[in-house]
């Protein structure tokens, strides 16, 4: 008889097949005595009992021990979901924790600078935990150590965004304070725009007002004769020149200097004038000026002027004159120069 031996499948132990022996007969006699085939045949029989039985106990304990590493692979596996399981819930807890800091520094931009310490300490401590949490073979000692890391994180967030609420109550009183500043700066520059509106209009008021009044205007038309005599004379071709006399006054104005502008405009709509005269007024615009006379005048007086305005040749006609004080008229008066006779 031979033993064939199957190959183990599916877990189930080897199976031995009893494969029947055939001898054959040979022309040989046989060199024993006819009771040597039974007993070979019986130790035979006891070696494959043994051989078979070994070989059983063997695969017994080869399937005795797979399960028993079985049950260890399965018990490391529960504790690797176990670890995996808890590092996921303190990384869940360590995102949570970085979500509160960033709502707490990212809607508090302008108050970072007040904060950076309490920043440093915290920027420290996420560090040491993503550097636990990033190790793929860390142990549940060191998953506890970030777990208490985390817990400690959260209560210098707690701290910091107490921190931040006391400096936003501070920054809005800060606000609120300014906000009444620029209040009180807008009334006050209102009130200064009103007080200097107002005394602009209050200077315009007494410049205006200290505007000289002229009365008593005469334009006086006079012959100078060879003796040093005058004589007034109203034909033309006689006279050599026109004195212009007024009275000025006023009660505001201060005593000083005080400049008048003569506007003298002949018979042929010309003003008499030197070239570059020109007087810029407030009603009239620009207009050329026969002369500036200076007046030396005393506040509360009325003072006598008189200017002549010499021509060689004056036409005969009306001439106008106008006096100017501070860019108005103060004052007109027109004098007629005739045509004398046949022996004028």
């Amino acid at each position: 008889m031979q033993l064939v031996y199957g190959k183990k499948a599916n877990n189930h132990p080897l199976t031995v097949k009893k494969i029947p022996f055939y001898m054959t007969n040979t022309n040989y006699p046989s060199a024993t005595p006819q009771s040597q085939p039974n007993k070979n045949k019986n130790s035979k029989n006891i070696v494959i009992g043994l051989l078979a039985a070994g070989l059983l106990g063997t695969w017994g304990y080869l399937l005795w021990d797979k399960n028993k590493s079985g049950e260890k692979i399965l018990q490391q596996q529960t504790q690797i979901t176990a670890l995996d399981s808890a590092k996921a819930d303190i990384q869940m807890e360590f995102d949570n924790a970085l979500a509160r800091l960033d709502s707490v520094t990212g809607a508090n931009n302008n108050l970072q600078g007040q904060l950076s310490d309490k920043q440093k300490e915290i920027e420290s401590k996420k560090s040491e935990i993503r550097k636990i949490l990033n190790d793929k073979n860390a142990t549940k000692a060191e998953l506890a150590k970030a777990k208490g890391m985390i817990t400690d994180l959260n209560d210098k967030i707690t701290s910091l965004e107490a921190e931040v609420a006391r400096l936003t109550g501070e920054n809005q009183e800060l606000t609120a304070a300014n906000t009444s500043l620029k209040d009180e700066k807008a009334t006050l520059e209102t009130n200064l725009t009103t007080t200097k509106t107002e005394k602009e209009s209050l200077e315009k008021t007494v410049d205006v007002g200290s505007t000289f009044s002229a009365s008593n205007i005469q334009v006086t038309p006079v012959d100078e004769r060879k003796s040093g005599k005058e004589k007034v004379s109203s034909t033309a071709k006689r006279v050599d020149k026109l004195v212009v006399s007024f009275d000025v006054e006023n009660r505001i104005a201060k005593s000083g200097p005080a400049d008048m502008y003569l506007i003298v405009t002949a018979p042929d709509g010309k003003v008499i004038s030197e070239a570059g005269n020109v007087l810029s007024t407030r009603d009239d615009g620009e207009k050329t000026f026969t002369a500036r006379i200076p007046v030396n005048y005393d506040q509360g007086t009325r003072k006598p002027v008189s200017f002549p305005i010499k021509q060689n040749d004056f036409k005969t006609g009306n001439y106008k004159v106008e006096i100017y004080h501070n860019g108005f008229k103060i004052g007109e008066g027109v004098r007629s120069l005739k045509k004398g006779g046949i022996f004028g």
